[in-house]
């Protein structure tokens, strides 16, 4: 097979006059004569240009939609309008047929839901060709940032026997015939005989695994497939999912916070830097979708506006009791607006974050120090015994995407927490190890990673950020 040149780099370096082949998919075929091919490198397809009258009838008939081809012939200066320019064929061979009466993908807009029944297929699409480029693309940033800043890669567990959030909604890893389970002297499931000799789960998070690593080399991040057993069908959640989670020895809230801000717009950066076509494409999706819309359901500006307004703004850092405050005193919440009261001791609403950042401050937002009572064990107390160094970041359209804390380094108020909570200390005896034996102020958070690329790309439904969504009832692929 003769040496091939993938079509980005054929576009983006032209040799006028040489001959080249390339390999790719056909996206439309016009007048028996222009063949739009794409290889997947990139957003933008090569004009290939048959003499129809010299060329196998057997073969024009297999030029349809999505077929396979390979073709060699000359690289010149189009002579049409839409592309710079156009490969003047030579010999065209069908590597893989289309049957275009068979084909699931018509050459049309499709629903979202139909592509996701076609999660084989819709990788195919500019849609989601963009999106999985934009996803790698943030992937490689986040392990550049951590890498280039000195941070150490962890790969934490991901079948554990802890509940990190105790949310309880896990699922549970075991090896124990079904139909026959052991059974202990009080009829309890007997888990000493499973694999591991104990109950086991899917993580939700790598956080306390990452706060071994933490207090032993520094700085760490976890970035790894976590699992929530949760019967929920928004578009907001999955039910395997990955996230990032750094953790940092003698950080504080503020560090915490300093970084949450500068490692989102590091990656939102880069990929504003590297993949302008995919983004534009999207951008220009989105307006076309949101066109018919009424006001108040279309986005506050667009993708790329969007992503500019985090990038280029400092983040306004206020407390959650400020919040509250701002909320309580707002029109919206005056006028009977908000679906949701705004209430000291209640967690934050999506309209509420969404107004703080676009009506109010008109930037990014950081709200920190939460009531102790809605969050997690593990987040250092404050002075006034009411709140906790947690911290959240809110982003315009979305709410919240980052959510982290300083943890607690006081092993009596560790306990104390613990059994508020009812977690009983035998279970994390290792985690209050940590406290025991050289233990040291320290923080981190966790970035869902899907909820990152929903922002950057600007779809509306998690599931079509991940190419096989897990979702309750969906395993198919």
């Amino acid at each position: 097979m003769s040496k091939r040149t993938e079509i980005a780099q054929l576009l983006a370096e032209p040799k006028i006059g040489e001959k080249v082949t390339v390999m790719g998919w056909v996206r439309a075929f016009r007048s028996n004569r222009f063949i739009a091919l794409n290889d997947g490198t990139g957003m933008k397809n090569v004009q290939v240009v048959i003499d129809f009258e010299n060329m196998d009838e057997e073969i024009l008939k297999k030029i349809n939609f999505h077929a396979c081809l390979k073709v060699v012939g000359n690289l010149q200066e189009s002579q049409g309008a839409g592309q710079s320019v156009e490969i003047i064929a030579d010999e065209v061979e069908i590597l893989g047929s289309s049957d275009p009466d068979q084909y699931p993908l018509q050459p049309k807009r499709q629903t979202m839901e139909f592509l996701r029944d076609k999660a084989h297929l819709r990788m195919r699409t500019n849609t989601f060709s963009a999106v999985f480029r934009i996803r790698h693309a943030v992937a490689f940033a986040v392990h550049k940032y951590f890498n280039d800043n000195g941070y150490y890669y962890l790969h934490t567990p991901i079948v554990t026997g802890s509940d990190a959030e105790g949310a309880g909604e896990m699922f549970q890893v075991t090896t124990l015939d079904l139909n026959n389970l052991p059974r202990t002297e009080d009829g309890k499931i007997d888990f000493k005989e499973d694999f591991f000799g104990k109950a086991t789960n899917l993580t939700v998070s790598g956080q306390l695994q990452a706060e071994i690593g933490a207090l032993a080399m520094g700085k760490v991040y976890t970035f790894g497939p976590t699992f929530r057993a949760e019967n929920s069908h928004t578009t907001r959640h999955l039910s395997e999912f990955w996230m990032i989670e750094p953790e940092v020895a003698f950080f504080d809230i503020f560090d915490d916070m300093d970084l949450a801000e500068d490692f989102v717009k590091y990656l939102i950066n880069y990929v504003l830097d590297n993949y302008p076509d995919d983004l534009a494409f999207l951008d220009q999706r989105i307006q076309q979708e949101e066109k018919n819309m009424p006001k108040e359901k279309r986005r506050p500006m667009g993708l790329v506006e969007m992503l500019r307004f985090v990038v280029d703004n400092d983040f306004e850092r206020i407390t959650y009791s400020e919040a509250i405050n701002i909320l309580r005193n707002s029109k919206p919440f005056k006028k009977g607006r908000f679906e949701f009261e705004p209430t000291w001791g209640a967690d934050l609403q999506a309209e509420h974050e969404r107004f703080l950042v676009e009506k109010k401050f008109k930037k990014p937002v950081i709200v920190r120090d939460y009531p102790k009572d809605i969050k997690a064990f593990y987040m250092r107390m404050n002075d006034d015994d009411k709140t906790v160094a947690a911290m959240d970041v809110l982003f315009p359209f979305i709410g919240e995407v980052i959510g982290g804390s300083q943890r607690e380094e006081r092993i009596d108020i560790l306990k104390s927490r613990m059994a508020d909570m009812d977690i009983p200390e035998e279970e994390l005896w290792w985690y209050l190890d940590l406290r025991n034996f050289g233990g040291a102020p320290h923080a981190g958070f966790g970035l869902g990673f899907e909820r990152m690329v929903l922002f950057i790309t600007g779809m509306t439904n998690i599931r079509d950020v991940i190419p096989f969504p897990r979702a309750p009832k969906t395993a198919e692929f």
